[in-house]
């Protein structure tokens, strides 16, 4: 309907899974990664889980298009079956023969299975089963997948097995009878959605593969649709379709905030109040998925309203009071050089000064002070290299390239920044209408670093783990052109990771080094994600390679862990 209106070729944001518009963000490109891996030589037991419409199919689908050189796959899309079902359809994704009888055992499917798994890895060929919605398994399904790992050489796994689904498929293998299962799996992986830039170069994409000429959505509309739709590319396609219809009802030529807004309110609806998590369940168990997702993102929201609100809260203490935030629109929370201003009050009493000289402070104090985002990434960018000028701060990761530096924008965990182990800008949701940024310099046990540009502040690290929305931008010294190198790739890459492994076991690196990821290589990083703390799949991801970045760099590679800082400046 819109079509002619935006002069575009095709509908940008159909939910139908088409190759031509596949968007990889990073974390996508590692998942693929981890299924890769679960198809080589060497693989076993994978698990992919995410949340409806983060593009795990997707994923599958695209594994499924690679040059899988002597593979077969067998792919499950309804395993609610039994045991004798789910064996049979096994055996009829690989064509094999098994007498048609109305019932046939489940032991003459296993020993046909079998026989046709030792027939292909005879002929050097590998087989492959991907379980989708593994969720929906049944426990007695489960234990039959565990018996079929059983079947092996001495040396390899005759079958390799993915299960792919929803988070609750991880709840599901938690169940101690299924710990047996569990132990097995060899590599997890847990797709998370996009984050703000991912959003925006997704929506990007789509929009010149359908043909646009010219940017339909604006970029505080982009900013509202990332938090309607909390990065999930289906609810994207969703909302970014009924705005685009939105706009062309109105004649506009390019979407606004109010359109998305009203977008969303049509096609996600308005969230299920909160605590009915366990009485939608129970008294509703068949009820739409995303009604149930309605419900617990609602939950989700007003708990972290009630910590704000606590963390926010007039002080008892009248001398200590500020005035409260004063929210700017969501408009203008987009990524641009400067961050709105928000007061908070002094509620909490503040921590004692570390020995390294850090004064001791709260959010609520640092936050009512906010910084330009262009001042806080120079200081994060002077932190490695004190004689580089980033200017507002937009187009920072670009001019970085030249000077051996990569940024790193991700979603994470408090666990996964200390994994990585490098100072970062996190993002704060400082309000219900604002977000605000800080520079994290430093952790410790119970305290985290702040540097203010007033000195670096020590606050309980409790504080800042509540505030953060799990969004990041950290640097590190990236040579290999990208955050991921797969199994079996080659490559300057390949060879880049021999000579940093070798570094970091203090050993020289070998003076012709095979640009070959293989068997033994994995071994290697498997060993070094162990020594390190890592977990230990075997890939050569982003917080691997950020990691071995810093080998032969200890000097002049700033860290989060273990840091020494100079004396504050008077709060």
């Amino acid at each position: 309907m819109y079509l002619d209106h935006f002069h575009l070729r095709e509908a940008p944001f159909s939910i139908a899974p088409d190759p031509a518009y596949l968007y990889l963000s990073a974390r996508h490109q590692e998942a693929l990664g981890h299924l890769l891996y679960g198809t080589g030589l060497h693989g076993g037991f994978v698990q992919l889980t995410g949340e409806v419409g983060t593009g795990k199919t997707t994923i599958v689908r695209t594994l499924l298009r690679q040059k899988l050189d002597g593979v077969d796959v067998a792919m499950v899309h309804n395993p609610r079956q039994s045991e004798a079902e789910f064996v049979a359809t096994i055996c009829d994704e690989f064509h094999i023969d098994y007498p048609h009888t109305p019932t046939p055992s489940l032991k003459t499917l296993v020993d046909a299975l079998n026989s046709h798994l030792l027939e292909q890895h005879a002929a050097g060929r590998r087989c492959v089963l991907i379980i989708d919605e593994a969720q929906n398994l049944a426990p007695e399904v489960l234990e039959q997948v565990r018996l079929l790992t059983n079947l092996e050489t001495d040396k390899e796994k005759l079958l390799r097995i993915m299960l792919v689904g929803q988070p609750e498929l991880v709840e599901l293998l938690a169940r101690r009878e299924l710990r047996q299962l569990a132990s097995r799996i060899t590599a997890r992986y847990h797709l998370l959605p996009l984050t703000e830039p991912e959003t925006r170069e997704y929506i990007a994409h789509r929009l010149h593969v359908a043909g646009a000429s010219a940017a339909l959505f604006n970029p505080a509309a982009i900013h509202i649709i990332h938090e309607k739709s909390r990065g999930v590319p289906r609810h994207i396609n969703i909302l970014c379709d009924r705005s685009l219809l939105g706009a062309y009802a109105e004649g506009l030529q390019q979407v606004t905030p109010a359109i998305v807004r009203r977008a969303a309110t049509e096609t996600l609806g308005e969230p299920i109040p909160a605590g009915l998590r366990e009485r939608l369940r129970k008294a509703a168990p068949r009820l739409p998925l995303v009604w149930v997702e309605g419900a617990i993102a609602c939950a989700l929201l007003v708990l972290v309203g009630v910590l704000f609100g606590r963390m926010f809260q007039p002080s008892a203490h009248p001398h200590r009071a500020v005035p409260a935030a004063s929210a700017s629109p969501a408009a203008k929370t987009t990524s641009s050089a400067s961050v709105q201003n928000s007061t908070a009050p002094d509620t909490t009493a503040p921590i004692a000064a570390d020995a390294a000289g850090a004064a001791s402070t709260n959010l609520g104090r640092i936050l009512a002070h906010p910084e330009t985002l262009g001042a806080l990434t120079g200081r994060l960018v002077g932190l490695w290299n004190p004689d580089i000028r980033v200017g507002d701060g937009t187009n920072v990761c670009n001019d970085l390239s030249a000077q051996g530096l990569r940024c790193y924008r991700g979603s994470g965990s408090w666990s996964d920044l200390r994994q990585m182990d490098r100072p970062a800008l996190l993002r704060l949701a400082a309000g219900s209408k604002t977000s605000q940024y800080v520079l994290l310099t430093g952790l410790q046990d119970d305290s985290a670093t702040l540097d203010t540009g007033n000195g670096f502040q020590l606050l309980p690290a409790a504080q800042l783990r509540a505030a953060w929305t799990g969004e990041f931008l950290l640097l590190w010294r990236g040579t290999t052109g990208t955050n991921f190198i797969r199994p079996y790739s080659s490559g300057d890459a390949v060879v880049w990771l021999r000579n940093q492994l070798a570094i970091a076991d203090g050993q020289v690196p070998p003076a012709s080094p095979s640009p070959v990821f293989d068997a033994a290589l994995t071994q290697q990083v498997v060993a070094y994600q162990r020594r390190t703390g890592l977990d230990a799949d075997g890939l050569a991801g982003v917080a691997t390679l950020i990691s071995l970045s810093g080998a032969g760099h200890r000097d002049d590679t700033p860290t989060l862990l273990d840091v020494k800082l100079p004396a504050a400046k008077a709060p």
